[in-house]
């Protein structure tokens, strides 16, 4: 399909239909100061009462005789017919719930401001349209009419200065930065993206119904919620959660609408900055917004940057700490991450990027913390072999705890050389946290398989029979 915008201000537009569908439709084109036609042998009392020109009687070929859209909401039947005339005239038609005989489709539409935005989906879901529709209107700024007058105005100005299309666009930007600068305080929040640099002055937190609250999901298991987060998420409206939140966890919010914007295998499905819009939006809306993060907010979860861009728009948050996997993994592996005379210290580092990992871990002697490495499935060879060149023992034991607290949790384990080798395989499609370090021997689920969190856990020990050094 191709997304056009028509002016049907007073060009003749023929409508086919006196039901109330057609009473709809014409409300719609009355509101764009068409000039309407209504051919139907019979019309509903809005129909009547709108005061527009109506033939009664059934549709004929020669009503699309100077028309320069058609819009058939009438039977099927008729609706063929109007489709079959209007090609011969090369006049487009929308046929109302009826794709087959449509070749134009109104969308959902939201109009604010002098700003339209239409959804379709092609005729095949208009209900579909309607809610998405909704969403985007959910969406829209506030500030939206001031902008679009704004837009005029610069438009004015670089058409009488000819400044070039391509050099517009940081113009407007700047020109709206300006609507936020009476002070002449700013201070840097992306309100269009991330890189159009847009700013506001710092608002001051005021009392509001809305309100923002940070929750951490805990490893994944609902059990491990915090009260207070599950007295949260009963109480919300929205409910914005990343990737790995167990759907149980979801079923509480019962009252709230929830939205995925997490990652999956690298994709964001919804850009941070857009997160952070949706937020503060929705909570100077009056909502209660949950914004829902697997282990802690404020580890690896970029929770202080949502915090700190939430507190900026003036709008009130609130931090609910959640159990970090960090901690919760090893543990539910029976593994202390702390042992008096093993490990009095703990380093958490991120091992998405081995750049950084590298940097992270370079000055610490090896062996003389536990080392918890998350979001490193990935790279774990590359990883332990980071840490080996860097002295690190290719004995050092290691453990590494896939879908901690779930039902298919699962514990390798093994030494720093095994999982350099690539020796040690789990899923790694899957959440895992790998830990490094002498506490991984103090395991209190050693002894017993079946034990290390569950049923259905598989624990892989090693063992000096076997050249590849494992066995369930």
């Amino acid at each position: 399909m191709l997304p056009l915008f028509l002016d049907v201000d007073g060009r003749h537009v023929l409508l086919v239909g006196g039901g109330s569908v057609a009473a709809a439709k014409l409300t719609q084109l009355l509101a764009v100061r068409a000039r309407v036609q209504v051919v139907a042998p019979e019309v509903c009392d809005s129909i009547e009462r709108a005061g527009v020109p109506i033939t009664r009687r059934a549709f004929d070929p020669v009503d699309l005789d100077g028309m320069w859209l058609a819009v058939a909401a009438a039977t099927p039947d008729v609706n063929r017919q109007v489709a079959e005339a209007a090609q011969t005239r090369r006049i487009f038609v929308n046929a109302v719930d009826d794709p087959a005989h449509a070749s134009a489709f109104m969308g959902g539409v939201v109009r604010r401001a002098g700003v339209t935005i239409a959804v379709s989906t092609g005729g095949g879901a208009p209900a579909l349209a309607s809610l998405v529709r909704q969403g985007v209107d959910a969406l829209l700024p506030q500030e939206l009419s001031s902008w679009s007058t704004e837009a005029r105005r610069q438009r004015a100005r670089w058409r009488r200065d000819s400044v070039p299309i391509e050099a517009r666009r940081p113009l407007l930007l700047e020109a709206l930065n300006n609507l936020y600068r009476p002070s002449g305080q700013q201070e840097r929040f992306g309100v269009l993206g991330a890189s159009t640099g847009i700013t506001r002055r710092r608002a001051k937190a005021k009392p509001s119904d809305g309100s923002v609250i940070l929750i951490g999901a805990g490893p994944g298991d609902p059990g491990l919620l915090t009260r207070r987060a599950v007295g949260h998420l009963r109480a919300a409206d929205l409910v914005l959660y990343d990737a790995l939140i167990d759907r149980r966890v979801l079923k509480i919010a019962r009252r709230a609408q929830c939205f995925f914007v997490g990652k999956r295998a690298g994709h964001q499905a919804v850009s941070q900055h857009a997160i952070n819009t949706v937020m503060i939006q929705a909570a100077r809306r009056g909502k209660r917004v949950v914004r829902l993060k697997g282990g802690d907010p404020f580890l690896f979860g970029r929770g202080g940057e949502e915090a700190r861009a939430v507190v900026q728009a003036g709008v009130r948050v609130d931090i609910v700490p959640g159990v970090t996997s960090a901690v919760a993994a090893p543990a539910l592996a029976g593994i202390p991450v702390t042992h008096r005379g093993v490990s009095s210290a703990l380093l958490v580092v991120g091992g998405h990027d081995e750049e950084a990992f590298a940097s992270a871990v370079e000055n610490v002697a090896p062996a003389t913390v536990t080392l918890v490495i998350l979001m490193g499935m990935r790279r774990q060879a590359k990883l332990a072999s980071r840490l080996i060149a860097l002295g690190w023992s290719q004995e050092t034991p290691v453990a590494v705890v896939v879908d901690a607290s779930g039902p298919s949790q699962a514990v390798w384990r093994g030494s720093l050389q095994s999982l350099a080798q690539d020796q040690m395989d789990p899923d790694r499609e899957r959440p895992g946290t790998i830990i490094v370090g002498s506490v991984v021997d103090l395991a209190v689920f050693e002894a017993e398989a079946g034990r290390a969190g569950g049923p259905a856990d598989q624990v892989l020990r090693r063992t000096k029979k076997r050249g590849r050094g494992w066995q369930l």
